[in-house]
């Protein structure tokens, strides 16, 4: 059985056919919410679009091994944040560490080497899908949608159709593979 959760999914259902998760059901920082719901090396696939910028950089250590230990062999963990290297103030202002809106409770502006380097330090085999580099250039590697939907994308998100980007994401694949 191949079973793919949202993690931190909200009131979106952007992935139909995922089990659509929340912090008060499982919580990315409690095991045991992890060990009461499911086997370990069980999930083939965990998404999780703006909800790792929410934990400071350990807390995210933490949640990427656990949710390494609860991964199939080369499932992986779709990973979106916003992008400290998207050269826009305005955006820059909305997601910034105790920013407005939801953003009150952002605890760090991930770039792709440090969100990477988290990864990693779990055990992940990082994919870089879209980011931005250090002189603010969009890049993308072509993803399919069908191994998960990050609304707050280039390629799915509205708002950034057309020659000027909008709302950008970070967006990694964490794959485990294990020796």
């Amino acid at each position: 059985m191949v079973l793919k959760i949202v993690v931190g999914s909200g009131e979106y259902n952007n992935n139909p056919g995922w089990l659509h998760t929340n912090e008060d059901t499982l919580n990315l920082l409690d095991e045991k919410t992890w060990q009461d719901k499911f086997e370990e090396q069980s999930l083939s696939a965990i998404l999780a679009e703006h909800v790792w910028e929410h934990l400071t950089f350990d807390e995210g250590m933490i949640a990427a091994k656990i949710c390494y230990k609860f991964l199939a062999k080369n499932g992986y963990v779709r990973c979106a944040v916003p992008d400290a290297y998207f050269q826009d103030d305005v955006y820059q202002n909305l997601v910034k560490v105790d920013g407005p809106g939801p953003a009150a409770t952002h605890k760090i502006v991930h770039n792709y080497k440090t969100l990477t380097k988290m990864f990693e330090c779990a055990g992940f085999k990082v994919n870089l899908l879209e980011y931005c580099n250090e002189n603010g250039d969009f890049c993308i590697n072509d993803w399919d949608g069908n191994d998960g939907i990050i609304f707050r994308s280039k390629k799915y998100d509205p708002r950034n159709k057309g020659e000027k980007l909008v709302f950008p994401s970070l967006i990694v694949d964490a794959v485990k593979i294990e020796l």
